[in-house]
């Protein structure tokens, strides 16, 4: 991805400085999009849920017909050493990744016991200011079932339709989208999963296949549920977030990027939303 700094790629078995080239032009995930990633999170000197995210990309693997072969234990254990060269206080994003090197049948499906590529990229990227906000917009794209796309892996091949998503919202003059379902139900934004507060209850809306659901999204419901917060997992629509009190949004990137508009609904950034944002780091700190 190449968006922050101070790079480190491992690759073949070692850790290497800077950005490594690691896929050749015929390998299946070069030209057929066999790649799977993950995306995790070092910063405050911690790596909150990261045997999640190492199992999940290995699951996402699975589902494009790719061999993991890499255990999530042996892979936390790899990046906690790729991190020994980055300072306490740096903010490291964490990408494993896995990708098909051949091609089975028709050349299209990979082929059973072929090669399976495997790297991780950290990158520095700061976390996000607590005030940092973004803005929604609809968008005319929406998010696949499991009959059109490999909806149930985290998988490069699904990021196009969310770049149109993007550059749709961004047209605008908003951040983001908040995108449908093939029902027309609100399913996510184009880039993390998106939650609503009202009356001092938490809404989102459930998973029903169409999006991933995931681990810090996953994550924020435990804590909130914990706390005493009222969270409902339910069929959501549009006009279920322009009435929301806040809107804030949840990702491995930011963990929690709080909603200031929705095309022209405009909301402040809440005190849930803020004591989401606390109750995370601490839950991370505790579990250190």
């Amino acid at each position: 991805m190449a968006t922050g700094n101070n790079i480190r790629t491992y690759f073949d078995g070692t850790w290497h400085d800077g950005d490594v080239p690691v896929m050749r032009a015929a390998d299946h995930g070069m030209w057929l999009g066999s790649n799977v990633f993950d995306g995790a999170r070092y910063a405050n000197g911690l790596t909150p849920d990261l045997d999640k995210h190492c199992a999940r990309v290995n699951a996402s693997a699975r589902a494009l017909m790719v061999e993991p072969t890499v255990a999530p234990e042996d892979m936390v254990e790899i990046v906690k050493e790729g991190l020994k060269s980055y300072s306490a206080d740096s903010a490291v994003y964490i990408r494993p990744m896995y990708w098909a090197l051949d091609g089975g049948m028709s050349a299209i499906v990979p082929k059973e016991g072929g090669g399976t590529g495997f790297a991780i990229s950290l990158e520095e990227i700061p976390m996000a200011a607590p005030e940092a906000s973004t803005s929604l917009a609809r968008t005319r794209f929406r998010r696949p079932v499991m009959e059109d796309a490999v909806v149930n892996a985290k998988a490069a091949c699904l990021y196009p339709n969310n770049a149109r998503m993007l550059a749709e919202a961004r047209d605008k003059g908003f951040g983001n989208a908040l995108v449908a379902d093939a029902l027309g139900n609100v399913a996510e934004a184009a880039t993390a999963n998106a939650f609503a507060v009202k009356d001092g209850e938490v809404f989102t809306p459930v998973p029903n296949g169409t999006f991933l659901a995931g681990i810090t999204r996953a994550r924020h419901i435990e804590n909130l549920r914990a706390d005493g917060v009222t969270v409902h997992e339910c069929v959501m629509s549009f006009e279920d977030f322009r009435d929301a009190d806040e809107v804030f949004l949840s990702g491995n990137m930011m963990k929690v990027t709080p909603v200031t508009a929705f095309e022209d609904r405009q909301y402040q950034i809440g005190p849930l939303t803020r004591r989401i944002r606390e109750m995370y780091w601490d839950w991370a700190a505790t579990t250190a």
